[in-house]
């Protein structure tokens, strides 16, 4: 089927998923979840035919991106399960006014209506934006890409296996079969076929995207994301934060990538710094990180010098770029000129300093002593997520349900006349 076709047909069930109402969205997702569980041997048959293709010409980090195994698979399902249980968001009144003339005007959520989600890598984002949409009453065309396509389409059948037991159609999940750029141009050209355009994936894509797109189209993803140690901090503390943002999953966006560290306690945190991330890492038999180290933190521990772009760099890998900074300060200008608007944390225990940077540093989130790892769907109480928006219109953080949906006003009378 082309891409063309997958389009029509999506608009053809906008329709009948509108008309299932909330339980009848609810009923299609439990079956959805059900059935990603019953189809697990056949996901992960196509999952071992992608890794296997993949090995080689992908590095460790990207290759677990796209690993499933029987537990993820399980956390995929529960994730459907979870956006189920979450209130319906369209139809809300979200706002009422009556007008002295009598009329009563009502601004109603309403689904976006075809929602397209191009995305790299990740097989588990199939079920997440399927599950997500179908809640909120959005038809799904999923365009996965070529390294995770068997993956992403025995999760997909297994979906809308799912949807035709509660009698919705297929059609309101899909995947692109054409994982070529043409495909992808041709989601972002589709005026009058997509309502909302979801990119997610790594800065050229999501550049592409925003470039190209007529359709609206959502800037999501890219994750320079900072942590500041200030004067003022519980080193303890800021050492575990640290060691989680940077090596819990470090190919993910809101995995930390630019350590800023305060210079009156450089000379003492920076080698508990190297003991804890380089040296007890390798002696634990764990990938060391590589520090990329300005100057100011050269001088204090060994490392890499850092170089022109490293702290410009999205690394999705063992990889930290460490300065020096003179104060809270100059940490904020040194966000301002680098972050990509993601998530950027300050661990200190000086609430005046946390007050000023969660004031000033302008990205979707900012944290006060904890890992950004946290920036997440399920972890901000979504259920999960359609992705992270770094841009401010209409959406901006994870996207879950209420950021699927628009708005129109309804407008009750009695026969009044202008």
């Amino acid at each position: 089927m082309t891409t063309h076709e997958m389009l029509l047909k999506a608009q053809t069930a906008k329709p009948a998923l509108q008309a299932a109402g909330e339980q009848g969205r609810t009923n299609a997702l439990l079956a959805m979840a059900d059935s990603l569980l019953t189809h697990t041997a056949d996901i992960l048959a196509a999952n071992a035919r992608d890794m296997e293709a993949a090995r080689g010409t992908m590095s460790d980090v990207m290759l677990d991106r796209l690993l499933l195994d029987e537990s993820r698979i399980a956390g995929m399902a529960q994730g459907v399960r979870e956006a189920a249980a979450l209130p319906d968001p369209a139809g809300k009144v979200l706002r009422r006014v009556e007008r002295p003339n009598g009329l009563v005007i009502e601004r109603v959520s309403v689904p976006m209506g075809v929602v397209a989600i191009i995305y790299e890598s990740r097989p588990n984002v199939t079920s997440d934006a399927a599950a997500l949409a179908v809640k909120s009453g959005n038809v799904c065309v999923l365009r996965g890409g070529k390294e995770a396509w068997r993956t992403c389409h025995a999760i997909t059948e297994a979906l809308r296996e799912g949807l035709e037991r509660e009698g919705l159609p297929r059609e309101t999940v899909s995947l692109v079969e054409d994982t070529t750029r043409a495909s992808a141009q041709e989601l972002m050209t589709a005026d009058g076929l997509i309502d909302l355009l979801i990119p997610r994936g790594g800065p050229g894509l999501i550049h592409a995207c925003v470039t190209n797109a007529t359709v609206p189209c959502i800037q999501t993803g890219t994750g320079i994301c900072h942590i500041y140690v200030d004067k003022a901090a519980d080193q303890d503390k800021a050492l575990a934060i640290i060691e989680n943002a940077k090596t819990s999953r470090p190919s993910v966006c809101n995995a930390e990538e630019v350590l800023l560290v305060h210079e009156d306690i450089a000379d003492v945190f920076l080698p508990r710094l190297r003991k804890r991330l380089v040296d007890d890492r390798a002696a634990a038999g764990k990938p060391p990180v590589e520090l990329r180290l300005d100057k100011k933190a050269a001088a204090v521990i060994p490392g890499t010098p850092a170089g022109e772009r490293d702290f410009d760099t999205e690394f999705l890998g063992y990889i930290l770029a460490v300065a020096v900074v003179k104060d809270v300060h100059a940490a904020i200008e040194h966000i301002a000129a680098h972050s990509t608007g993601h998530s950027d944390a300050i661990l200190t225990e000086d609430g005046e300093a946390a007050e000023l940077f969660t004031a000033a540093v302008d990205s979707a989130a900012v944290y006060v002593n904890a890992s950004t790892r946290f920036t997440d769907g399920g972890e901000f109480g979504l259920g999960c997520e359609m992705g992270i928006s770094t841009q401010k219109l209409h959406a901006r953080g994870p996207m879950g349900l209420e950021e699927l949906c628009s708005y129109k006003y309804v407008i009750h009378g009695d026969g009044q006349v202008r």
